[in-house]
């Protein structure tokens, strides 16, 4: 519970620090009730809407409320998913709204002890440093392969955890060892005539749990005709850190990667995850007020470009051989990959490109499955309720194959899957391993 002098400091940043053009720019027209997840979810409750959220926003800045539990609560359960956006009239920036109010709530209140101390750990002791983040994963790669999971499994050890982290765990990809992990070139060239010259944003999670799936997306750049440029300075996107209260570090980590990725002569920078890319797509945003830094983060987010996009640019789809098995495919969009990034055409274009496949549209392809970074850990109620709405649609198409653009979709999928115990009738996969898959079945 936040204490009387913490709501007053609260209100006071709000006051000082919240874009009241920007609120105002909301006129509450409701265009974006419908694309809202836990408005719906909710049963239509106000308060957990875009238009709901702001009115609080607003309502904590005239002094009408204070910035209490409730008004925390309605925050917190939002995805951050930013379906509201390209649907607003008055063109809100809605998640920037977002993310400040969770800074100045997060900035200005106690927390308790175990609460500071995973904070810490993740912020600042895990994210912002790669050689942690490997040996994290290198822990849990040892779990696999030793034998440890097998016996947490028969033992019913995972019983002692909810349900959604013990259906995580079976999800899990393996991970690779420690010394794969490290063995990432920093140059690559084309295969073929060289088309274009990019540099690669590998990320933290990425890199190492989903170390096959970024091999899988260099390759692909290979094969596109793109040189390739691997900085081993570069850093975690601060993607978490933005969307959890943390904007100061979310800061630093940018300008790490402006400094990292900014002399190295490229045309694009790419992404594979929606979530990371949409983040660094909006770097101008986040130094904005920096004038050191302003016009360094403009440069650099002009080059962000994500893996189908550029894919689709050079008409790779057209070029390549890619055959399957037949397979019935659907595609579950990332939220920030089409809400903020604006990619939407481009991996379905990419898909349909495979023969072989019979691509299926799924109904509210387009809403968010409750991934949203860890919300499918700190909002498991609210997140598993969405993702069995996303499973109803997806069993609908019968498809055989579930193909999305960012890791937290995929292992939110994945335990979809689990959860409806489809795992010998349904696949998840990202959408560059399936297209390397087509790549080398077609050869």
């Amino acid at each position: 519970m936040t204490s009387v002098k913490e709501q007053q400091n609260i209100q006071t940043e709000f006051q000082a620090r919240m874009d009241q053009d920007e609120l105002l720019n909301c006129m509450r027209c409701g265009f974006c009730l419908p694309t809202c997840p836990t408005y719906i979810e909710s049963g239509h409750k106000e308060s957990h809407s875009p238009r709901g959220r702001i009115a609080l926003m607003k309502a904590v800045v005239d002094g009408l409320i204070e910035p209490d539990e409730e008004v925390e609560r309605s925050l917190d359960l939002c995805l951050g998913c930013r379906a509201c956006e390209p649907v607003c009239p008055s063109g809100v920036k809605y998640g920037f709204l977002l993310e400040e109010a969770r800074d100045i709530i997060q900035q200005n209140k106690k927390h308790s002890a175990p609460v500071k101390l995973v904070r810490k750990t993740v912020f600042e002791g895990l994210f912002p440093h790669q050689d942690r983040m490997r040996m994290a994963m290198g822990l849990v790669g040892f779990y696999q392969r030793s034998g440890l999971q097998t016996v947490t499994r028969k033992t019913g050890m995972m019983k002692l955890f909810p349900d959604s982290l013990a259906s995580m765990e079976k999800v899990l990809p393996k991970v690779p060892t420690l010394k794969e992990m490290k063995n990432r070139p920093e140059h690559l060239p084309a295969i073929g005539t060289q088309t274009k010259k990019v540099a690669f944003f590998s990320g933290c999670l990425m890199d190492t749990m989903f170390l096959e799936t970024n091999n899988a997306t260099m390759k692909l750049l290979q094969h596109a005709g793109c040189e390739i440029v691997t900085p081993k300075n570069q850093a975690c996107c601060g993607a978490l850190h933005g969307h959890s209260g943390e904007k100061a570090s979310a800061k630093e980590l940018a300008k790490r990667n402006i400094q990292a990725f900014e002399d190295l002569d490229v045309d694009y920078i790419i992404t594979n995850a929606g979530g990371c890319g949409a983040f660094l797509v909006d770097y101008d945003h986040l130094l904005k007020d920096d004038p050191a830094w302003s016009e360094r983060a403009v440069t650099f987010t002009a080059k962000i470009k994500d893996i189908s996009q550029i894919l689709y640019e050079l008409d790779f789809h057209k070029k390549v051989n890619m055959q399957l098995p037949y397979q019935v495919i659907t595609y579950q969009d990332s939220c920030h990959l089409r809400n903020v990034m604006k990619t939407a055409s481009a991996p379905r274009a990419l898909l349909a490109g495979i023969q072989g496949v019979e691509f299926r549209e799924m109904k509210d392809a387009d809403r968010c499955c409750g991934s949203a970074g860890i919300y499918n850990i700190v909002e498991s109620e609210m997140s598993m309720q969405i993702l069995d709405y996303k499973m109803a649609q997806t069993k609908a198409t019968h498809a055989t194959t579930i193909v999305t653009a960012n890791p937290g979709c995929l292992l939110q999928m994945k335990l979809g899957i689990e959860r409806e115990g489809l795992s010998d009738k349904m696949r998840a996969v990202h959408i560059v391993d399936l297209l390397l898959e087509a790549i080398e079945s077609g050869q």
